[in-house]
């Protein structure tokens, strides 16, 4: 763990969530903000000038004067054995599985290569300022002990699992109702809780599980009641006509994974884009979150996610943003939040700045259920956090130099931002990536 540290700056972060309460209740805004940790932990925040008076003699504050710093970026969907077919395009869902995502995960059979993606996948999450992410592995164990060995190395808080697929997909990339319980289980058993690793019980989707298999992994879910169950939903009409094909019992798509106990708080469900009204009545119900993607539901062509739909007060669901990376074309929560207000605008709606981050950071929390550990400034959570600068590009400064409220700058920085903006990521109170020199000999430490 590391020592104490203070970081000062502007500090925003929020409570509650904007989509359910008034914004201004639930949003904090530090404009001269100290944020003080120890052990990974954080131990006070508030007003620079009420806490600056109460630190240790040794600790000398990081001041990021004009930065922003918020809690790090939640990716609440992201395939890491599919990060080099990033931007591999041209098909719609079906046919890019079988193109690009299937032959790009067989290579992740040889550990050698597992092992140098996950250095790559880690170093993509830092320099983007995502300090926790729920990731889909490939349907080899030794992907998954990739991705939580490089992560322990860089004290990520990661949930991660093997793919669990015994049909509708290259042999190769098969596994068995039985086998995939049985690596899961063991995985389960030598990661979960383990430094900041957590398990996540990972059906691809239903299309590619038989009804052994999703009994199997309800049957896992129910022994280990802990760990998160993360699979793909509605991403594209195509799909859940093949569903309806596959399982013509079930009353709609939902059914199929409800059906095998895999609906609940923990269930984080990736794109949702055609659910119906009582599929996200269920979802408010049961508590499963969604996993919004909307660069990779842009890129193929799946449809438009209704985020405020989703969200309303009369039946809210949880939901949190995924980069979907490979389909989403950018590890960035900013480009990621870029795509997201254009969809909305799409459907009508405006995704504010405060709802944009909510949903990048506590929202992500909350939809993981980790709401109590991350995702918000507060003594006694994990203090992960990212140092956002308004000036990185020329055009943010030019931009946010005329910014009339913080609201403003988060606007700008939702919308021209990308990894340049990220001027720094600490992951448990540790420095775990800084922008570049320059940035760096612009941080000053406060007396």
């Amino acid at each position: 763990m590391s020592g104490p540290i203070a970081v000062r700056g502007r500090l925003a972060y929020f409570v509650d969530d904007p989509f359910l309460v008034d914004p201004e209740t639930a949003f904090v805004y530090e404009a001269d903000g100290l944020l003080v940790c120890n052990d990974g932990m954080i131990e006070a925040v508030g007003p620079a000038g009420r806490l600056l008076t109460t630190l240790p003699a040794d600790v000398r504050p990081v001041h990021y004067p004009g930065a922003v710093i918020l809690p790090g970026f939640v990716d609440a969907h992201v395939h890491f054995a599919q990060t080099e077919i990033i931007g591999a395009g041209g098909e719609q869902l079906l046919d890019w599985l079988e193109t690009r995502a299937f032959p790009a995960e067989q290579r992740f059979a040889d550990p050698a290569h597992a092992a140098a993606m996950a250095v790559r996948f880690c170093d993509e999450l830092l320099r983007n300022g995502t300090t926790t992410a729920l990731v889909f592995c490939a349907v080899f164990p030794q992907s998954v002990d990739a991705l939580f060995a490089e992560a322990a190395k860089r004290n990520l808080r990661l949930a991660a699992g093997k793919v669990l697929m015994d049909r509708n997909a290259p042999e190769r990339l098969l596994d068995t109702a039985q086998s995939g319980y049985d690596e899961s289980k063991a995985l389960i058993s030598r990661w979960h809780g383990r430094g900041r690793a957590l398990y996540a019980i990972t059906p691809r989707f239903a299309p590619t599980c038989s009804v052994a298999q999703l009994e199997a992994a309800g049957a896992l879910w129910r022994e280990h009641a802990d760990v998160l169950v993360q699979t793909h939903i509605s991403e594209s009409v195509e799909e859940v006509a093949w569903v309806r094909q596959l399982f013509p019992e079930r009353t709609h798509y939902l059914d199929v994974y409800e059906h095998f106990g895999l609906v609940g708080r923990g269930t984080v469900l990736a794109h949702g884009v055609h659910l119906t009204e009582p599929e996200l009545v269920r979802c408010h119900e049961t508590g499963a979150a969604i996993a919004h993607c909307p660069t990779s539901n842009l890129f193929l062509g799946s449809g438009l996610f209704r985020v405020h739909l989703a969200k309303d007060a009369r039946r809210p669901v949880h939901v949190g943003l995924g980069s979907d990376v490979g389909a989403g074309t950018s590890f960035s929560t900013l480009a990621t939040l870029n795509e997201a207000y254009k969809v909305a605008r799409l459907h009508g709606d405006t995704l504010t700045a405060l709802r944009g981050f909510y949903l990048a950071t506590l929202g992500g929390a909350r939809a993981m259920g980790l709401e109590r550990r991350i995702g918000s400034f507060a003594p006694g959570r994990e203090a992960d956090f990212v140092v956002l600068d308004p000036s990185a590009t020329p055009l943010l400064e030019l931009r946010t130099a005329r910014a009339e409220s913080i609201e403003d700058v988060l606007f700008a920085l939702m919308t021209l931002g990308d990894d340049r903006a990220v001027a720094a990521t600490y992951v448990a109170g540790a420095l775990a990536h800084c922008r570049g020199e320059t940035f760096a000999s612009s941080t000053t430490f406060t007396s």
